[in-house]
């Protein structure tokens, strides 16, 4: 059985959108490469021709592990996302305790984690910590500088 793939709407179009271009304009890209590649001669010393081929696997199993989240997602419904406690889908507010910095971080499944822009996966040590935790609740999470206390300040969608 495959894992289920939990994605947020946004997350979702990303992913079509991607799918999309790697289907329509990369591998177009791609193919023509291939033929000029070819075009050049004896491929058994053709680094242009082995490039290209090398992209085009690379593409191929992009579009394969795309189709496979596609085809094994669950969509987290923004409506369905509770503010009384934390879980995938929420916008949680935590302060930590040591220097009384606030951060915002979103919940999400693991495939659209993106820690720069604040999107932290339910599976990584600070998501599932925060899971199913309220506001006003500290909750402390395992670092690899040690251990950081967090206080939740809001929950929201």
């Amino acid at each position: 059985m495959a894992k289920k793939v939990l994605l947020t709407s946004e997350g979702l179009e990303k992913l079509q959108d991607e799918l999309d271009n790697l289907k329509n304009v990369r591998r177009k890209e791609n193919t023509a490469a291939l033929k000029v590649a070819k075009s050049f001669g004896d491929l058994s010393e053709n680094s242009e021709y082995d490039e290209a081929k090398n992209e085009q696997a690379e593409i191929e199993a992009r579009i394969l592990e795309i189709e496979n989240m596609l085809k094994n997602a669950e969509i987290i419904d923004e409506d369905d996302v509770a503010t009384d406690v934390v879980s995938i889908g929420s916008r949680v507010t935590v302060k930590d305790l040591d220097d009384d910095d606030a951060t915002e971080y979103f919940i999400v499944g693991s495939t659209e984690a993106d820690p720069m822009k604040g999107k932290i996966s339910d599976e990584s040590p600070v998501g599932s910590a925060l899971l199913g935790h309220k506001v006003g609740e500290t909750v402390a999470v395992e670092a690899p500088m040690g251990i950081i206390k967090y206080e939740i300040v809001n929950i929201s969608k």
